[in-house]
């Protein structure tokens, strides 16, 4: 996973922000253009643009324009990107805490036999 580190860095970064993370949500419901997103969010549209073009930089979604419209789509996969990344860290952890367990367990049992 470490040739994703990039990509993984710039999927983070797009997802910090607070009004990135609502466009996702409310692009997890369907595809809708600028002006409707944009409509949601407390903001002038050249702000709100900063941030289109900040998802759009990180894959997270992707824009089609057609005639005067811009639809703003989510990639789904990009998401999946920070699953996988998610996944392997809590494949990571749980080796560890099990490994803890197992240490504490038989600590635990050679302190028993000694007392014996």
């Amino acid at each position: 996973m470490a040739q994703y580190s990039a990509e993984i860095d710039g999927v983070f970064v797009a997802l910090a922000d607070p009004t990135r993370r609502g466009v996702i949500r409310r692009l997890g419901r369907g595809p809708t253009s600028v002006g409707e997103l944009a409509r949601e969010f407390p903001m002038t549209l050249p702000s709100f643009m900063k941030h289109v073009r900040t998802l759009e930089a990180s894959g997270l979604i992707r824009t089609e324009k057609a005639g005067r419209v811009r639809t703003c789509v989510l990639n789904r996969e990009r998401l999946a990107l920070v699953d996988d990344w998610l996944a392997e860290q809590r494949r990571i952890w749980e080796g560890r805490t099990d490994r803890l367990e197992r240490l504490v367990t038989e600590a635990k049992g050679e302190t028993d036999e000694s007392r014996s």
